[in-house]
């Protein structure tokens, strides 16, 4: 399922050829295989891994077409200005495929392709693919830390994503399957999910998250608060929590901002909202990996949700850089 990513999609504007401060991401980018990982990383190291996949979002009737975000969103990464120095290091670690209906192998193979990178102090972000990229991601902190420490789980999603899963697994039930799991070791599930959307989800799926404890801050309440109100919150989960993942399902953006997702949500966060909670969160050196899901370049318009994900990668990099900064 692995392949090492394909060179054209890293090709862009070259204002120089010997100016780093000149240079854009596709100058500085590593593309590596992943088996060739070895020694720990000083400073900041980020490696990109895709997950191209529609199988999770297929089994929840959603609109396929997630699979092919990965390398689009590379291309539209690629032209992008590099701000941070020599201290940072971007890898491009390749894509997971599923190409054979086989998610939980997929899952599985994403699992040890994030653990390979924290083994070795790099910071995952992982490019999906449906939110179903979420259990692999979880599985692969869950293999580095061996239990040594609690995983707190920070989602930015319209949904909880924790339907029974009786029939299948799929985008919308791995932090049900997580809390399951966690449960049958004995142990709490940390989780909270920023920017739900109460005509996304039934009665039921609300009595769901409060039956396994999950905190979450609905839309609505994020601009009738504000967003100092809910940075408090966030940075009160990360500081209760050892090590934190922080997943971003793209339904959380407003659909006249985002239309190429798999579920478009009218009322939705607005960008620059989104950014300014997604940084703070990234502030702490607890948040260890980050992923985002559920982009559909088969159903943009003028390539705007593609862009916009590679614009909030580009944040996180530099939020990244920030914080080694501090």
């Amino acid at each position: 399922m692995y392949t090492v990513t394909d060179e054209k999609c890293w090709a862009g504007r070259i204002d120089s050829k010997t100016e780093i401060d000149m240079f854009r991401l596709h100058q500085v980018v590593r593309i590596q295989d992943l088996s060739s990982i070895e020694g720990k990383h000083s400073g900041t190291a980020i490696g990109l891994i895709g997950f191209r996949c529609d199988e999770g979002v297929s089994r929840n009737k959603g609109r396929i077409g997630a699979y092919k975000a990965p390398d689009a969103i590379r291309k539209a990464l690629a032209s992008l200005p590099w701000h941070f120095g020599e201290s940072v290091v971007l890898y491009d670690f390749g894509n997971i495929s599923c190409d054979d209906k086989e998610l939980e192998t997929a899952q599985d193979e994403l699992g040890e392709a994030v653990k390979k990178m924290l083994d070795v102090s790099i910071f995952p972000i992982i490019i999906g693919g449906g939110h179903e990229v979420a259990y692999g991601h979880y599985v692969g902190e869950k293999r580095h830390l061996e239990n040594r420490k609690f995983i707190g789980i920070l989602n930015f999603d319209a949904h909880f994503d924790m339907r029974p899963y009786d029939q299948t697994v799929s985008s919308g039930t791995m932090f049900r399957q997580i809390g399951d799991e966690l449960a049958a070791e004995n142990k709490t599930f940390h989780y909270m999910c920023v920017g739900i959307q109460r005509s996304g989800n039934t009665k039921h799926l609300f009595a769901t998250a409060e039956q396994y404890g999950c905190e979450y801050i609905c839309e609505d309440e994020i601009y009738s608060s504000g967003p100092e109100h809910v940075i408090e919150r966030i940075r009160a989960f990360i500081d209760a929590n050892e090590a934190v993942m922080l997943t971003l399902c793209s339904d959380v953006l407003d659909a006249s901002w985002a239309p190429g997702v798999s579920a478009p949500q009218p009322f939705g966060l607005e960008p620059k909202m989104l950014r300014r909670l997604l940084k703070e969160a990234i502030r702490s050196e607890k948040v260890t990996s980050f992923d985002i899901a559920e982009i559909n370049p088969e159903l943009d318009e003028d390539g705007r949700t593609v862009k916009l994900a590679a614009s909030l990668l580009y944040e996180v990099i530099e939020s990244l850089y920030q914080r080694e900064k501090e």
